[in-house]
C-alpha cells in the first residue's frame, strides 16, 4: 500500500538543514567510547533549544530527556549511540573528522542526528502524542563487552516513567539508501571476545628444534579454530570465529618468548555459544601442547543474540509502511552476524532494532571504513522513522 500522506516523513525534510548540521558538528568531533564529554554537551543543549530539558548522569555520558511526560498511553523508548572509532578518516567530507585518528565510522554521527530530529518532530506534537516518549543518547556502544547500555540501564534509563517499548535504528551501507529493513526474532548474534598467549621457548632462529616456535604454534591455533566452525557444529546453527589481531617476535632471526592474539566468536543460540567457549579453549591448548607450545586464554562474553520482539517489531513495520509506502519499508531474510548493545534493553522490553539503508555509490558497502559516509538524504528518513515508530506502538499497543 503506499504511504499515508507520509506526514512525518514531510516534516522531516523540512528539517533537513538541522539535521544536517547536527550531523556536520557531531561528525567533525568524534569521540570514543567513554569519552564523550563534548558530545554530551552538545546534544544537551540542542534539546534545550528546543525546549527539552535533558537528564545527565555523574561519571557517565548519557543522555536522557521525555517528551509529553503526562501523556497517558505507554512509553516508548528511542534510542542513538553516541561514539566514534580510532579510526583516521579519509572520507574528504567537507566536515571530515578534525581529530586525528577519530572518526564516526560506523555511523553514530547520524543515530544522534536522526533522534535529534525525532524529538523535534515529537515536540511539535507533543500535545498530541499517545504517550510519553524518552530519548536515550548512549555512550561507548563500541566498547564491544560492557557497552554503555548496561550502565545506562543500572542508572535507570529505562525508568521514571517506566518504557513499555524501546526502538533504534542503524545505518547499513549494504542496503538500498532510505529504505528501512526490519526483522522479527534474531536479528544479531552474540558476540564474545577472547584473548590467546601462546607460549614458546624462545632462542635462535636457526635452531628451532631448541624450542617451541611460538609463531608457528599460533599460525596452526589460527588454521585449527577454523575447523571448529567447518567441522564441528551444525551447518545450519551459525557461527563465526575471527582472529583479527596478532602480535609477537621484534626481529626476524629471534623465536619470541610469546605470541598474542585476539579475536571474536558470534554465535546465535546460547547452547552453541556455551559449546563454543568450550572448545575455543580445548582446541587452543591442545594444538599448541602439540607443537611444544603452552596457550592460556582470556574469554570474555560480550553483548548478547539481538532478538527484535514479533509483535513489536510487526506494529513498528505496519507504521512506517503507512509513513513512507510499502518500496521503503523491507523485511530482512536473514540475520546478521553483527552484534549490538541495543540487545541489552531488548532482555528486559519488547522493541525492534531497525536497519536504515545507505548504500552510496564509489563508497564501500562496509562499517567501520575509513571511507564510509552514509548519504545526506538519509538522515529526514532516519528522523521519520522513528517518529513513525512511536507513535505506531503508542497508538497500536
Amino acid at each position: 500500500m503506499p504511504g499515508t500522506g507520509g506526514a512525518w516523513r514531510t516534516r522531516a525534510q523540512r528539517l533537513r538543514p538541522a539535521l544536517r548540521r547536527w550531523r556536520s558538528d557531531l561528525h567533525r568531533e568524534p569521540e570514543l567510547a567513554g569519552e564523550e564529554k563534548a558530545t554530551r554537551s552538545k546534544i544537551v543543549g540542542w534539546l534545550d533549544e528546543m525546549g527539552i530539558e535533558a537528564r545527565t548522569y555523574g561519571g557517565f555520558y548519557g543522555v536522557s530527556a521525555v517528551i509529553g511526560a503526562d501523556r497517558p498511553g505507554p512509553t516508548v523508548a528511542l534510542r542513538a549511540d553516541m561514539d566514534g572509532l580510532p579510526v583516521q578518516e579519509e572520507t574528504g567530507l567537507p566536515f571530515e573528522s578534525r581529530i586525528p585518528q577519530r572518526m564516526h565510522a560506523c555511523g553514530h554521527d547520524v543515530h544522534m542526528a536522526c533522534l535529534l530530529g525525532a524529538a523535534a518532530l515529537l515536540k511539535a506534537s507533543e500535545d498530541r502524542l499517545g504517550g510519553p516518549v524518552k530519548l536515550l543518547f548512549q555512550p561507548a556502544e563500541e566498547e564491544g563487552e560492557t557497552g554503555g547500555a548496561g550502565p545506562f540501564i543500572r542508572r535507570g534509563c529505562l525508568e521514571d516513567p517506566v518504557v513499555a517499548f524501546v526502538v533504534g535504528q542503524h545505518v547499513e551501507p549494504g542496503l538500498p539508501a532510505g529504505v528501512v529493513h526490519y526483522r522479527k526474532g534474531p536479528l544479531m548474534a552474540a558476540a564474545d571476545h577472547f584473548i590467546l598467549r601462546i607460549g614458546g621457548g624462545g632462542g635462535h632462529a636457526a635452531f628451532p628444534h631448541q624450542g617451541a616456535d611460538a609463531v608457528v604454534a599460533a599460525s596452526e591455533v589460527v588454521v585449527g579454530l577454523q575447523a571448529l566452525v567447518s567441522r564441528r557444529r551444525d551447518p545450519l546453527d551459525p557461527v563465526v570465529i575471527t582472529v583479527g589481531m596478532i602480535h609477537g617476535g621484534h626481529r626476524h632471526n629471534i623465536l619470541p618468548d610469546e605470541v598474542t592474539m585476539e579475536g571474536t566468536v558470534r554465535t546465535f543460540r546460547p547452547e552453541t555459544r556455551d559449546r563454543m567457549e568450550r572448545m575455543v579453549r580445548e582446541r587452543a591448548r591442545l594444538i599448541a601442547r602439540s607443537l611444544g607450545a603452552t596457550a592460556r586464554i582470556d574469554y570474555r562474553r560480550g553483548y548478547p543474540v539481538t532478538v527484535n520482539a514479533p509483535v513489536a517489531t510487526e506494529i513498528v513495520a505496519r507504521a512506517l509502511s503507512r509513513e513512507l509506502g510499502d518500496a521503503s519499508v523491507k523485511e530482512l531474510e536473514q540475520p546478521v552476524m553483527g552484534a549490538e548493545d541495543f540487545s541489552r534493553y531488548l532482555e528486559r522490553v519488547p522493541g525492534t532494532f531497525l536497519f536504515l539503508g545507505a548504500a552510496t555509490p564509489g563508497r564501500p558497502a562496509a562499517l567501520h571504513s575509513a571511507r564510509f559516509a552514509p548519504p545526506e538524504s538519509v538522515l529526514p528518513v532516519g528522523a521519520a522513522t522513528l517518529a513513525a515508530a512511536a507513535e505506531g506502538l503508542q497508538r497500536r499497543a
